[in-house]
């Protein structure tokens, strides 16, 4: 007897998810050792699926959940692999180049701003945040024209630091060497091309990404000074080591003046955030219920572990400044960090429907869990996937 529908759909996610997982639990970080020293290949080489004859009677059968299963693993496996690449391997300029292949690759409209251009855009938040470095910083935007041709337009925005010091509120040394990560909301979003660039969404998707190396110098930026982003707000400067949201202002007004009609942000964004969560969920904070419940949805859907954080007025006023309209760290204490962090982006945000995922406590991974390997998870690719196809 043929399933019923909805025993169909059941089967088809379950597939889904299994083939999901083969994939992804197969992933094993890059390796630059020679010989003996480079880390051994999965052992499992080949899965076979066996589909009963009820399944058979499916329109499609098992295909398109083994075809979704892989573009979505793959995506994973692009995002992963970006974020373990060296810091001397990955800096802003050749994160723009990656964005610009894979533009070329699919046929998708890229812009990349240098050093001049962004000057130009008045984008110094992201201006500041490169001046200390020998690479200077790229502002990144790739545009994927939806099927439905209306004026709903998706902003995903994220955070590129290729590697982060903590410029001149220089980080402690130990544990640096995982800020090659810092990078992990682009990489979510340019994994997240592989799946865009084969399966055009319903409405345009833009994308944008500020890239720079967050270093200390004679010239970096540094407490104390006051940015001005590009739509003529200014930040004050209390910590050069709350970098990513002030690069992250300028890439969600980038974002808006690109005709993004919602926002949403993934970044690396706080160590604060493992405080509440470790490095099992990522913290979630947004402006529009709406849209927070359909990305908890497909977080859900997913499997990936999201949790909401409060916007409560209170904490809008640690955000205030004495001197510039806002500031980019709240208090010495830091208490609230990663809600504050998060809400310094919506401030930008302004109106726009928004939502911002703090991965700064799940991007990276010191030990292996489940499908997620050491290093970088790609995590937030499933979920962003997830929600700009909600019936795939």
């Amino acid at each position: 007897m043929p399933l019923p529908r909805a025993g169909r759909a059941v089967c088809r996610r379950r597939t889904q998810a299994l083939a999901e997982g083969l994939w992804l639990g197969a992933y094993r970080m890059p390796s630059y050792a020679r010989g003996s020293g480079a880390p051994q290949p999965p052992a499992l080489r080949e899965a076979v699926l066996l589909a009963g004859t009820a399944e058979q009677d499916a329109p499609g059968g098992l295909e398109p959940a083994l075809r979704a299963a892989r573009a979505k693993a793959l995506a994973v496996y692009a995002a992963r692999d970006l974020t373990n690449l060296p810091g001397n391997y990955l800096v802003p300029d050749t994160l723009a180049g990656v964005a610009q292949g894979l533009a070329a690759r699919y046929g998708l409209e890229c812009t990349v701003l240098d050093e001049r251009a962004i000057e130009e855009h008045g984008m110094g938040g992201l201006a500041g945040v490169g001046a200390g470095s020998a690479n200077p910083p790229r502002m990144v935007a790739v545009r994927v024209r939806g099927t439905a041709g209306g004026g709903e337009v998706l902003g995903l925005v994220g955070k590129g630091i290729t590697f982060d010091t903590g410029g001149i509120s220089l980080k402690k040394p130990e544990g640096m060497e995982e800020m090659i990560s810092d990078m992990g909301g682009a990489a979510v979003l340019l994994g997240l091309l592989h799946v865009l660039g084969t399966q055009p969404p319903r409405d345009d998707v833009v994308i944008v990404i500020p890239c720079a190396e967050n270093m200390p110098s004679g010239t970096a930026f540094k407490p104390g000074d006051i940015l001005t982003v590009m739509n003529g707000q200014t930040i004050e400067v209390l910590n050069t080591d709350a970098e990513g949201r002030v690069v992250l202002a300028d890439g969600v007004l980038y974002a808006k003046q690109l005709g993004a009609t919602r926002l949403i942000d993934v970044a690396t964004l706080t160590g604060s955030v493992l405080m509440s969560f470790a490095d099992v969920a990522t913290g979630a904070v947004a402006n529009n219920e709406g849209l927070l419940g359909e990305v908890l949805s497909a977080a859900q859907r997913a499997g990936e572990k999201v949790w909401p954080l409060p916007n409560y007025p209170e904490y809008h006023e640690m955000l205030r400044s004495s001197v510039a309209d806002i500031k980019n760290a709240p208090s010495k204490d830091r208490w609230a960090g990663c809600i504050t962090a998060g809400l310094f982006i919506g401030y930008f945000a302004g109106e726009t429907p928004w939502v911002h995922l703090d991965t700064g406590g799940t991007a990276w991974l010191w030990s292996p869990r489940g499908t997620e390997p050491v290093g970088g998870t790609g995590v937030m690719v499933r979920t962003l996937a997830e929600y700009i196809y909600p019936e795939a």
